[in-house]
């Protein structure tokens, strides 16, 4: 027997402002809210884990040790990462070099991201 992913949890100061960032960001709904959670599900006909913000008292220290990868539907990075910026996001220099086929973003309480080139190819990792 295998396991699936259910949802990813973000842990975070404000549950409602990352609620809305992600939930335009992904096309995401709200599916559910109680003091200190948010949660989103895929819009209808979409796929995808859900998504769950929770209130945490302390700062997030240091790099991510996850992190999302995404990639725009109509494989317009550059069109992608304008969008996201308008909604909050800004860029994020890890190192990770000009010639490299994603760009580093982070949400409005700094977790990082990546928004990839194109389409996934066969046989080849996600980014």
């Amino acid at each position: 027997m295998t396991s699936t992913v259910s949802a990813v949890v973000i842990d975070c100061r404000d549950p409602e402002v990352l609620a809305r960032f992600w939930s335009e960001a992904l096309g995401y709904t709200v599916h559910g809210e109680a003091e200190g959670y948010v949660g989103l599900v895929p819009a209808e006909g979409r796929t995808g884990p859900h998504l769950d913000l929770v209130l945490v008292p302390e700062e997030r220290r240091g790099k991510n040790r996850l992190h999302l990868d995404l990639r725009a539907l109509d494989g317009d990075r550059a069109g992608e990462v304008a969008r996201l910026e308008g909604l909050g996001a800004r860029r994020v220099d890890v190192g990770q070099g000009e010639d490299v086929p994603w760009t580093v973003l982070a949400d409005p309480e700094g977790n990082e991201f990546c928004v990839l080139d194109g389409a996934p190819q066969p046989g080849t990792p996600s980014t």
